[in-house]
């Protein structure tokens, strides 16, 4: 679909007469219990854990935004779109109405972020299932069709992207020392891997394969982005906000009792522990303007994924202003956390630029979905990759504090590749 550009904001814009008008009805839960299945080769939007979330195609609206006000002015957009919508909602929970999937850039300059406003959403949660079908001016009937399946990539070859191993290793050398030297407490370092294959990447086949394997986490894709994402930047539901923070990670070696002692020592090391602290931090501190009250647990919890495990903490609070304070404005304020930038953010972001000889793009952004009540789910975009056509330019960063190993923090990115790099294999 071809956009217009707003003059105002240089923000593109799908076009179409009349305002947002969405219909939200039942559907019976068999139809939406493998949500990925139902999505189509063109332009599929995902979000699912466990089963449950949103998927969606088509474009009845998009916003693109860039530079350090891309958050104010996606939320302005989508406040401006959704109060003259013609809203019809027969299930009323968070997820139904008129929903937006968005991406966001990592950093300021350069990048490039999306909000999508699907034309087709099936949702589920626990026992609700729902379909919302949004047009401009009007809406038409939708069958949910069975789509052809996705195809399994061929000729998959792998290569270093900026980096290779050792000039990385450098780069954390040099933060290390730089670290010492009191510029930084700690510093986020990621780099990338390009894939090629011999057609275009079905996207559906990645993202079947990582909820499958990776079923505890968030699997999603946004305008070309694609991931399994462990880490919740923030969910906001009805006022109640919660943060899921990772930092600190060990490799884990499939012998379940090695790794229950790889668990302890993961949670008694100072490494692991002064990185955690900083990640849990940030996030608070930046809650605080926004909420009536912020819970902070005293220590941390070991996360088990199946390729690694991570510190954990789930921070929570209340919002002052539930109607002023959107899903979409929290992100905003928590972005970005020490747990993808490092501690002081400023300077740190600004070593990012300096030693990963990289553009993120959109890997470690906030990447999820809000809804027209300012609700919604917003997760970092880690275990993710880009993919432009027969190339995925996946990403895999470390948290990089002082007495960090080089070797050490390689074979942590290497072990953060696996996921989507499995997952792109026929």
């Amino acid at each position: 679909m071809t956009s217009a550009v707003d003059p105002a904001s240089g923000a593109r814009l799908a076009p179409g007469p009349g305002p947002l008008v969405s219909r939200t009805v039942r559907l019976d839960p068999g139809v939406a219990s493998s949500l990925l299945t139902l999505l189509p080769t063109d332009g599929p939007l995902a979000w699912v854990r466990r089963g449950e979330g949103l998927v969606g195609w088509g474009r009845a609206a998009e916003v693109r935004t860039s530079g350090p006000g891309r958050f104010d002015e996606a939320d302005a957009w989508w406040s401006e779109l959704v109060g003259h919508a013609v809203v019809r909602d027969e299930v009323s929970v968070p997820g139904t109405g008129p929903v937006a999937f968005g991406s966001f850039a990592f950093a300021d300059d350069p990048g490039s972020s999306v909000l999508v406003v699907p034309e087709v959403l099936v949702g589920r949660r626990g026992d609700d299932a729902w379909l919302t079908t949004v047009g401009r001016g009007s809406i038409a009937s939708t069958d949910l069709a069975t789509p052809e399946p996705p195809e399994a990539p061929t000729g998959v070859t792998f290569a270093d992207g900026a980096l290779d191993g050792e000039a990385w290793m450098s780069a954390v050398a040099t933060a290390v020392r730089r670290i010492e030297a009191g510029e930084v407490d700690k510093v986020v370092l990621a780099r990338d891997l390009l894939a090629t294959a011999d057609a275009p990447f079905d996207v559906r086949w990645t993202l079947g394969r990582l909820a499958g394997s990776y079923p505890t986490c968030w699997t999603f894709h946004v305008d070309g982005l694609l991931g399994a994402t462990p880490e919740m930047l923030l969910r906001r539901e009805r006022g109640l906000v919660t943060s899921r923070v990772l930092a600190g990670t060990i490799r884990r070696t499939g012998d379940d009792e090695h790794d229950l002692a790889l668990a302890a020592a993961l949670a008694r090391s100072s490494k692991d522990l002064e990185e955690h602290e900083y990640a849990v931090r940030s996030v608070a501190e930046a809650l605080e303007p926004h909420c009536s009250s912020v819970n902070v647990p005293d220590s941390p919890f070991v996360l088990h994924l199946p390729n690694v495990m991570h510190l954990a903490t789930d921070v929570a609070g209340n919002v002052h202003d539930p109607r002023g304070v959107s899903s979409l404005r929290l992100a905003a304020a928590l972005h970005p956390s020490a747990a993808v930038g490092g501690t002081p953010t400023p300077a740190a972001v600004r070593l990012i630029s300096e030693l990963e000889g990289m553009d993120r793009g959109r890997y470690a952004g906030p990447v999820g979905w809000t809804d027209a009540d300012g609700d919604g789910e917003w997760g970092l975009a880690l275990r993710s990759a880009e993919v432009h056509g027969d190339t995925v330019r996946l990403f895999a960063g470390c948290g990089i504090v002082a007495g960090s190993d080089p070797e050490a923090e390689l074979a942590e990115a290497q072990a953060k590749f696996v996921p989507v790099r499995d997952a792109l294999a026929p």
